[in-house]
């Protein structure tokens, strides 16, 4: 006769199994979906920052101390005294959500190579909140202020002597994420305007696609 114990325990299980797997797979499908959703929500904030056009209009940026620099589309702007010196950029935002600048770095030459970005703590964290909304203009503002320090004299110097310089932006989305590094050179004109370019970005809290 049939042992209808054991066959009523295999086909419990064998529908323990069939519903498992099934469970399991939901489940595979439902994260996946969520980290596709994830993903294009994230794209949706993505800033990235790049020179702003030649045509666009050019920007007045004021400093803490009342001192006003003009920036044409496409352009920086860099002035050094015996007290300060000025730097700012014009910046085009090509991503699709605002971008939150959050600090800087300078180097009195142009950095030529792919290498990488500076260490993280030693950008030099703005002094006010800097937005770019996506697919409109913006600008990066920096300044020196101790003439007793060597960066400002490397700086100066650099300016003075009309040389191409490099800097470093540190931006992210508004909810502080998706970090990047993007990496510009302000390079001299022979008008006596300086003009703006990108090299490099890095992205800090997420892989890089190279």
């Amino acid at each position: 006769m049939a042992d209808w114990a054991t066959i009523s325990a295999l086909a419990t299980a064998g529908g323990t199994l069939v519903l498992a797997a099934a469970t399991f797979a939901s489940v595979r499908s439902s994260n996946r979906a969520a980290r596709v959703a994830e993903q294009s929500l994230l794209v949706g904030l993505r800033p990235l920052l790049v020179p702003s056009r030649i045509d666009d209009p050019p920007q007045k940026i004021g400093f803490a101390d009342a001192k006003w620099m003009h920036v044409p589309g496409g352009g920086g702007a860099a002035e050094a005294n015996d007290e300060a010196v000025y730097l700012a950029m014009g910046l085009r935002n090509v991503g699709s959500g605002i971008a939150v600048l959050h600090g800087w770095w300078f180097d009195p030459e142009r950095i030529l190579g792919r290498g990488d970005h500076a260490p993280l703590d030693e950008f030099t964290r703005l002094t006010r909140d800097l937005y770019v909304p996506a697919g409109d203009i913006g600008f990066w503002q920096g300044t020196f202020r101790d003439p007793a320090s060597s960066a400002f004299i490397a700086a100066k110097e650099a300016i003075d002597a009309r040389k191409p310089v490099t800097v470093e932006v540190l931006y992210g989305d508004y909810e502080g994420g998706q970090r990047v590094v993007s990496r510009f050179v302000l390079a001299p004109r022979d008008d006596g305007a300086w003009i703006a370019g990108a090299s490099r970005h890095w992205n800090v809290d997420r892989s890089d696609p190279r």
